[in-house]
């Protein structure tokens, strides 16, 4: 996949600015993750994954919509995609998560 622009959030010396990533592939942490979430989700009909760390891994925001989450309050939805990741959690520094049912 290819994304025309993404933004990441680089700080230093406490201040912190959007920096555009344009025309760049997936990260390897952006594919293993997403690979990960395929397997644990296979009814996604929604997966986005992105390293919003400036590339080196810190930290991801995912987006993802699953008929696996019908019934399920948010916070539990989330609790699915903590525990699928657990293993790759242990490396970051913070992780985004925005969860759905298909059509809702």
């Amino acid at each position: 996949m290819i994304a025309v622009s993404r933004f990441a959030v680089r700080c230093h010396n406490n201040v912190c600015r959007y920096v555009a990533r344009t025309l760049a592939t997936q990260t390897d942490g952006e594919v293993r993750i997403a690979s990960v979430l395929k397997d644990k989700f296979p009814q996604a009909t929604s997966l986005k994954v992105v390293d919003i760390s400036g590339g080196c891994g810190a930290m991801y925001e995912i987006h993802i919509e699953s008929e696996e989450f019908k019934g399920k309050r948010p916070v539990q939805q989330h609790q699915l995609v903590n525990q699928a990741l657990k293993d790759e959690i242990q490396a970051m520094h913070g992780l985004r998560i925005f969860t759905g049912v298909p059509g809702e």
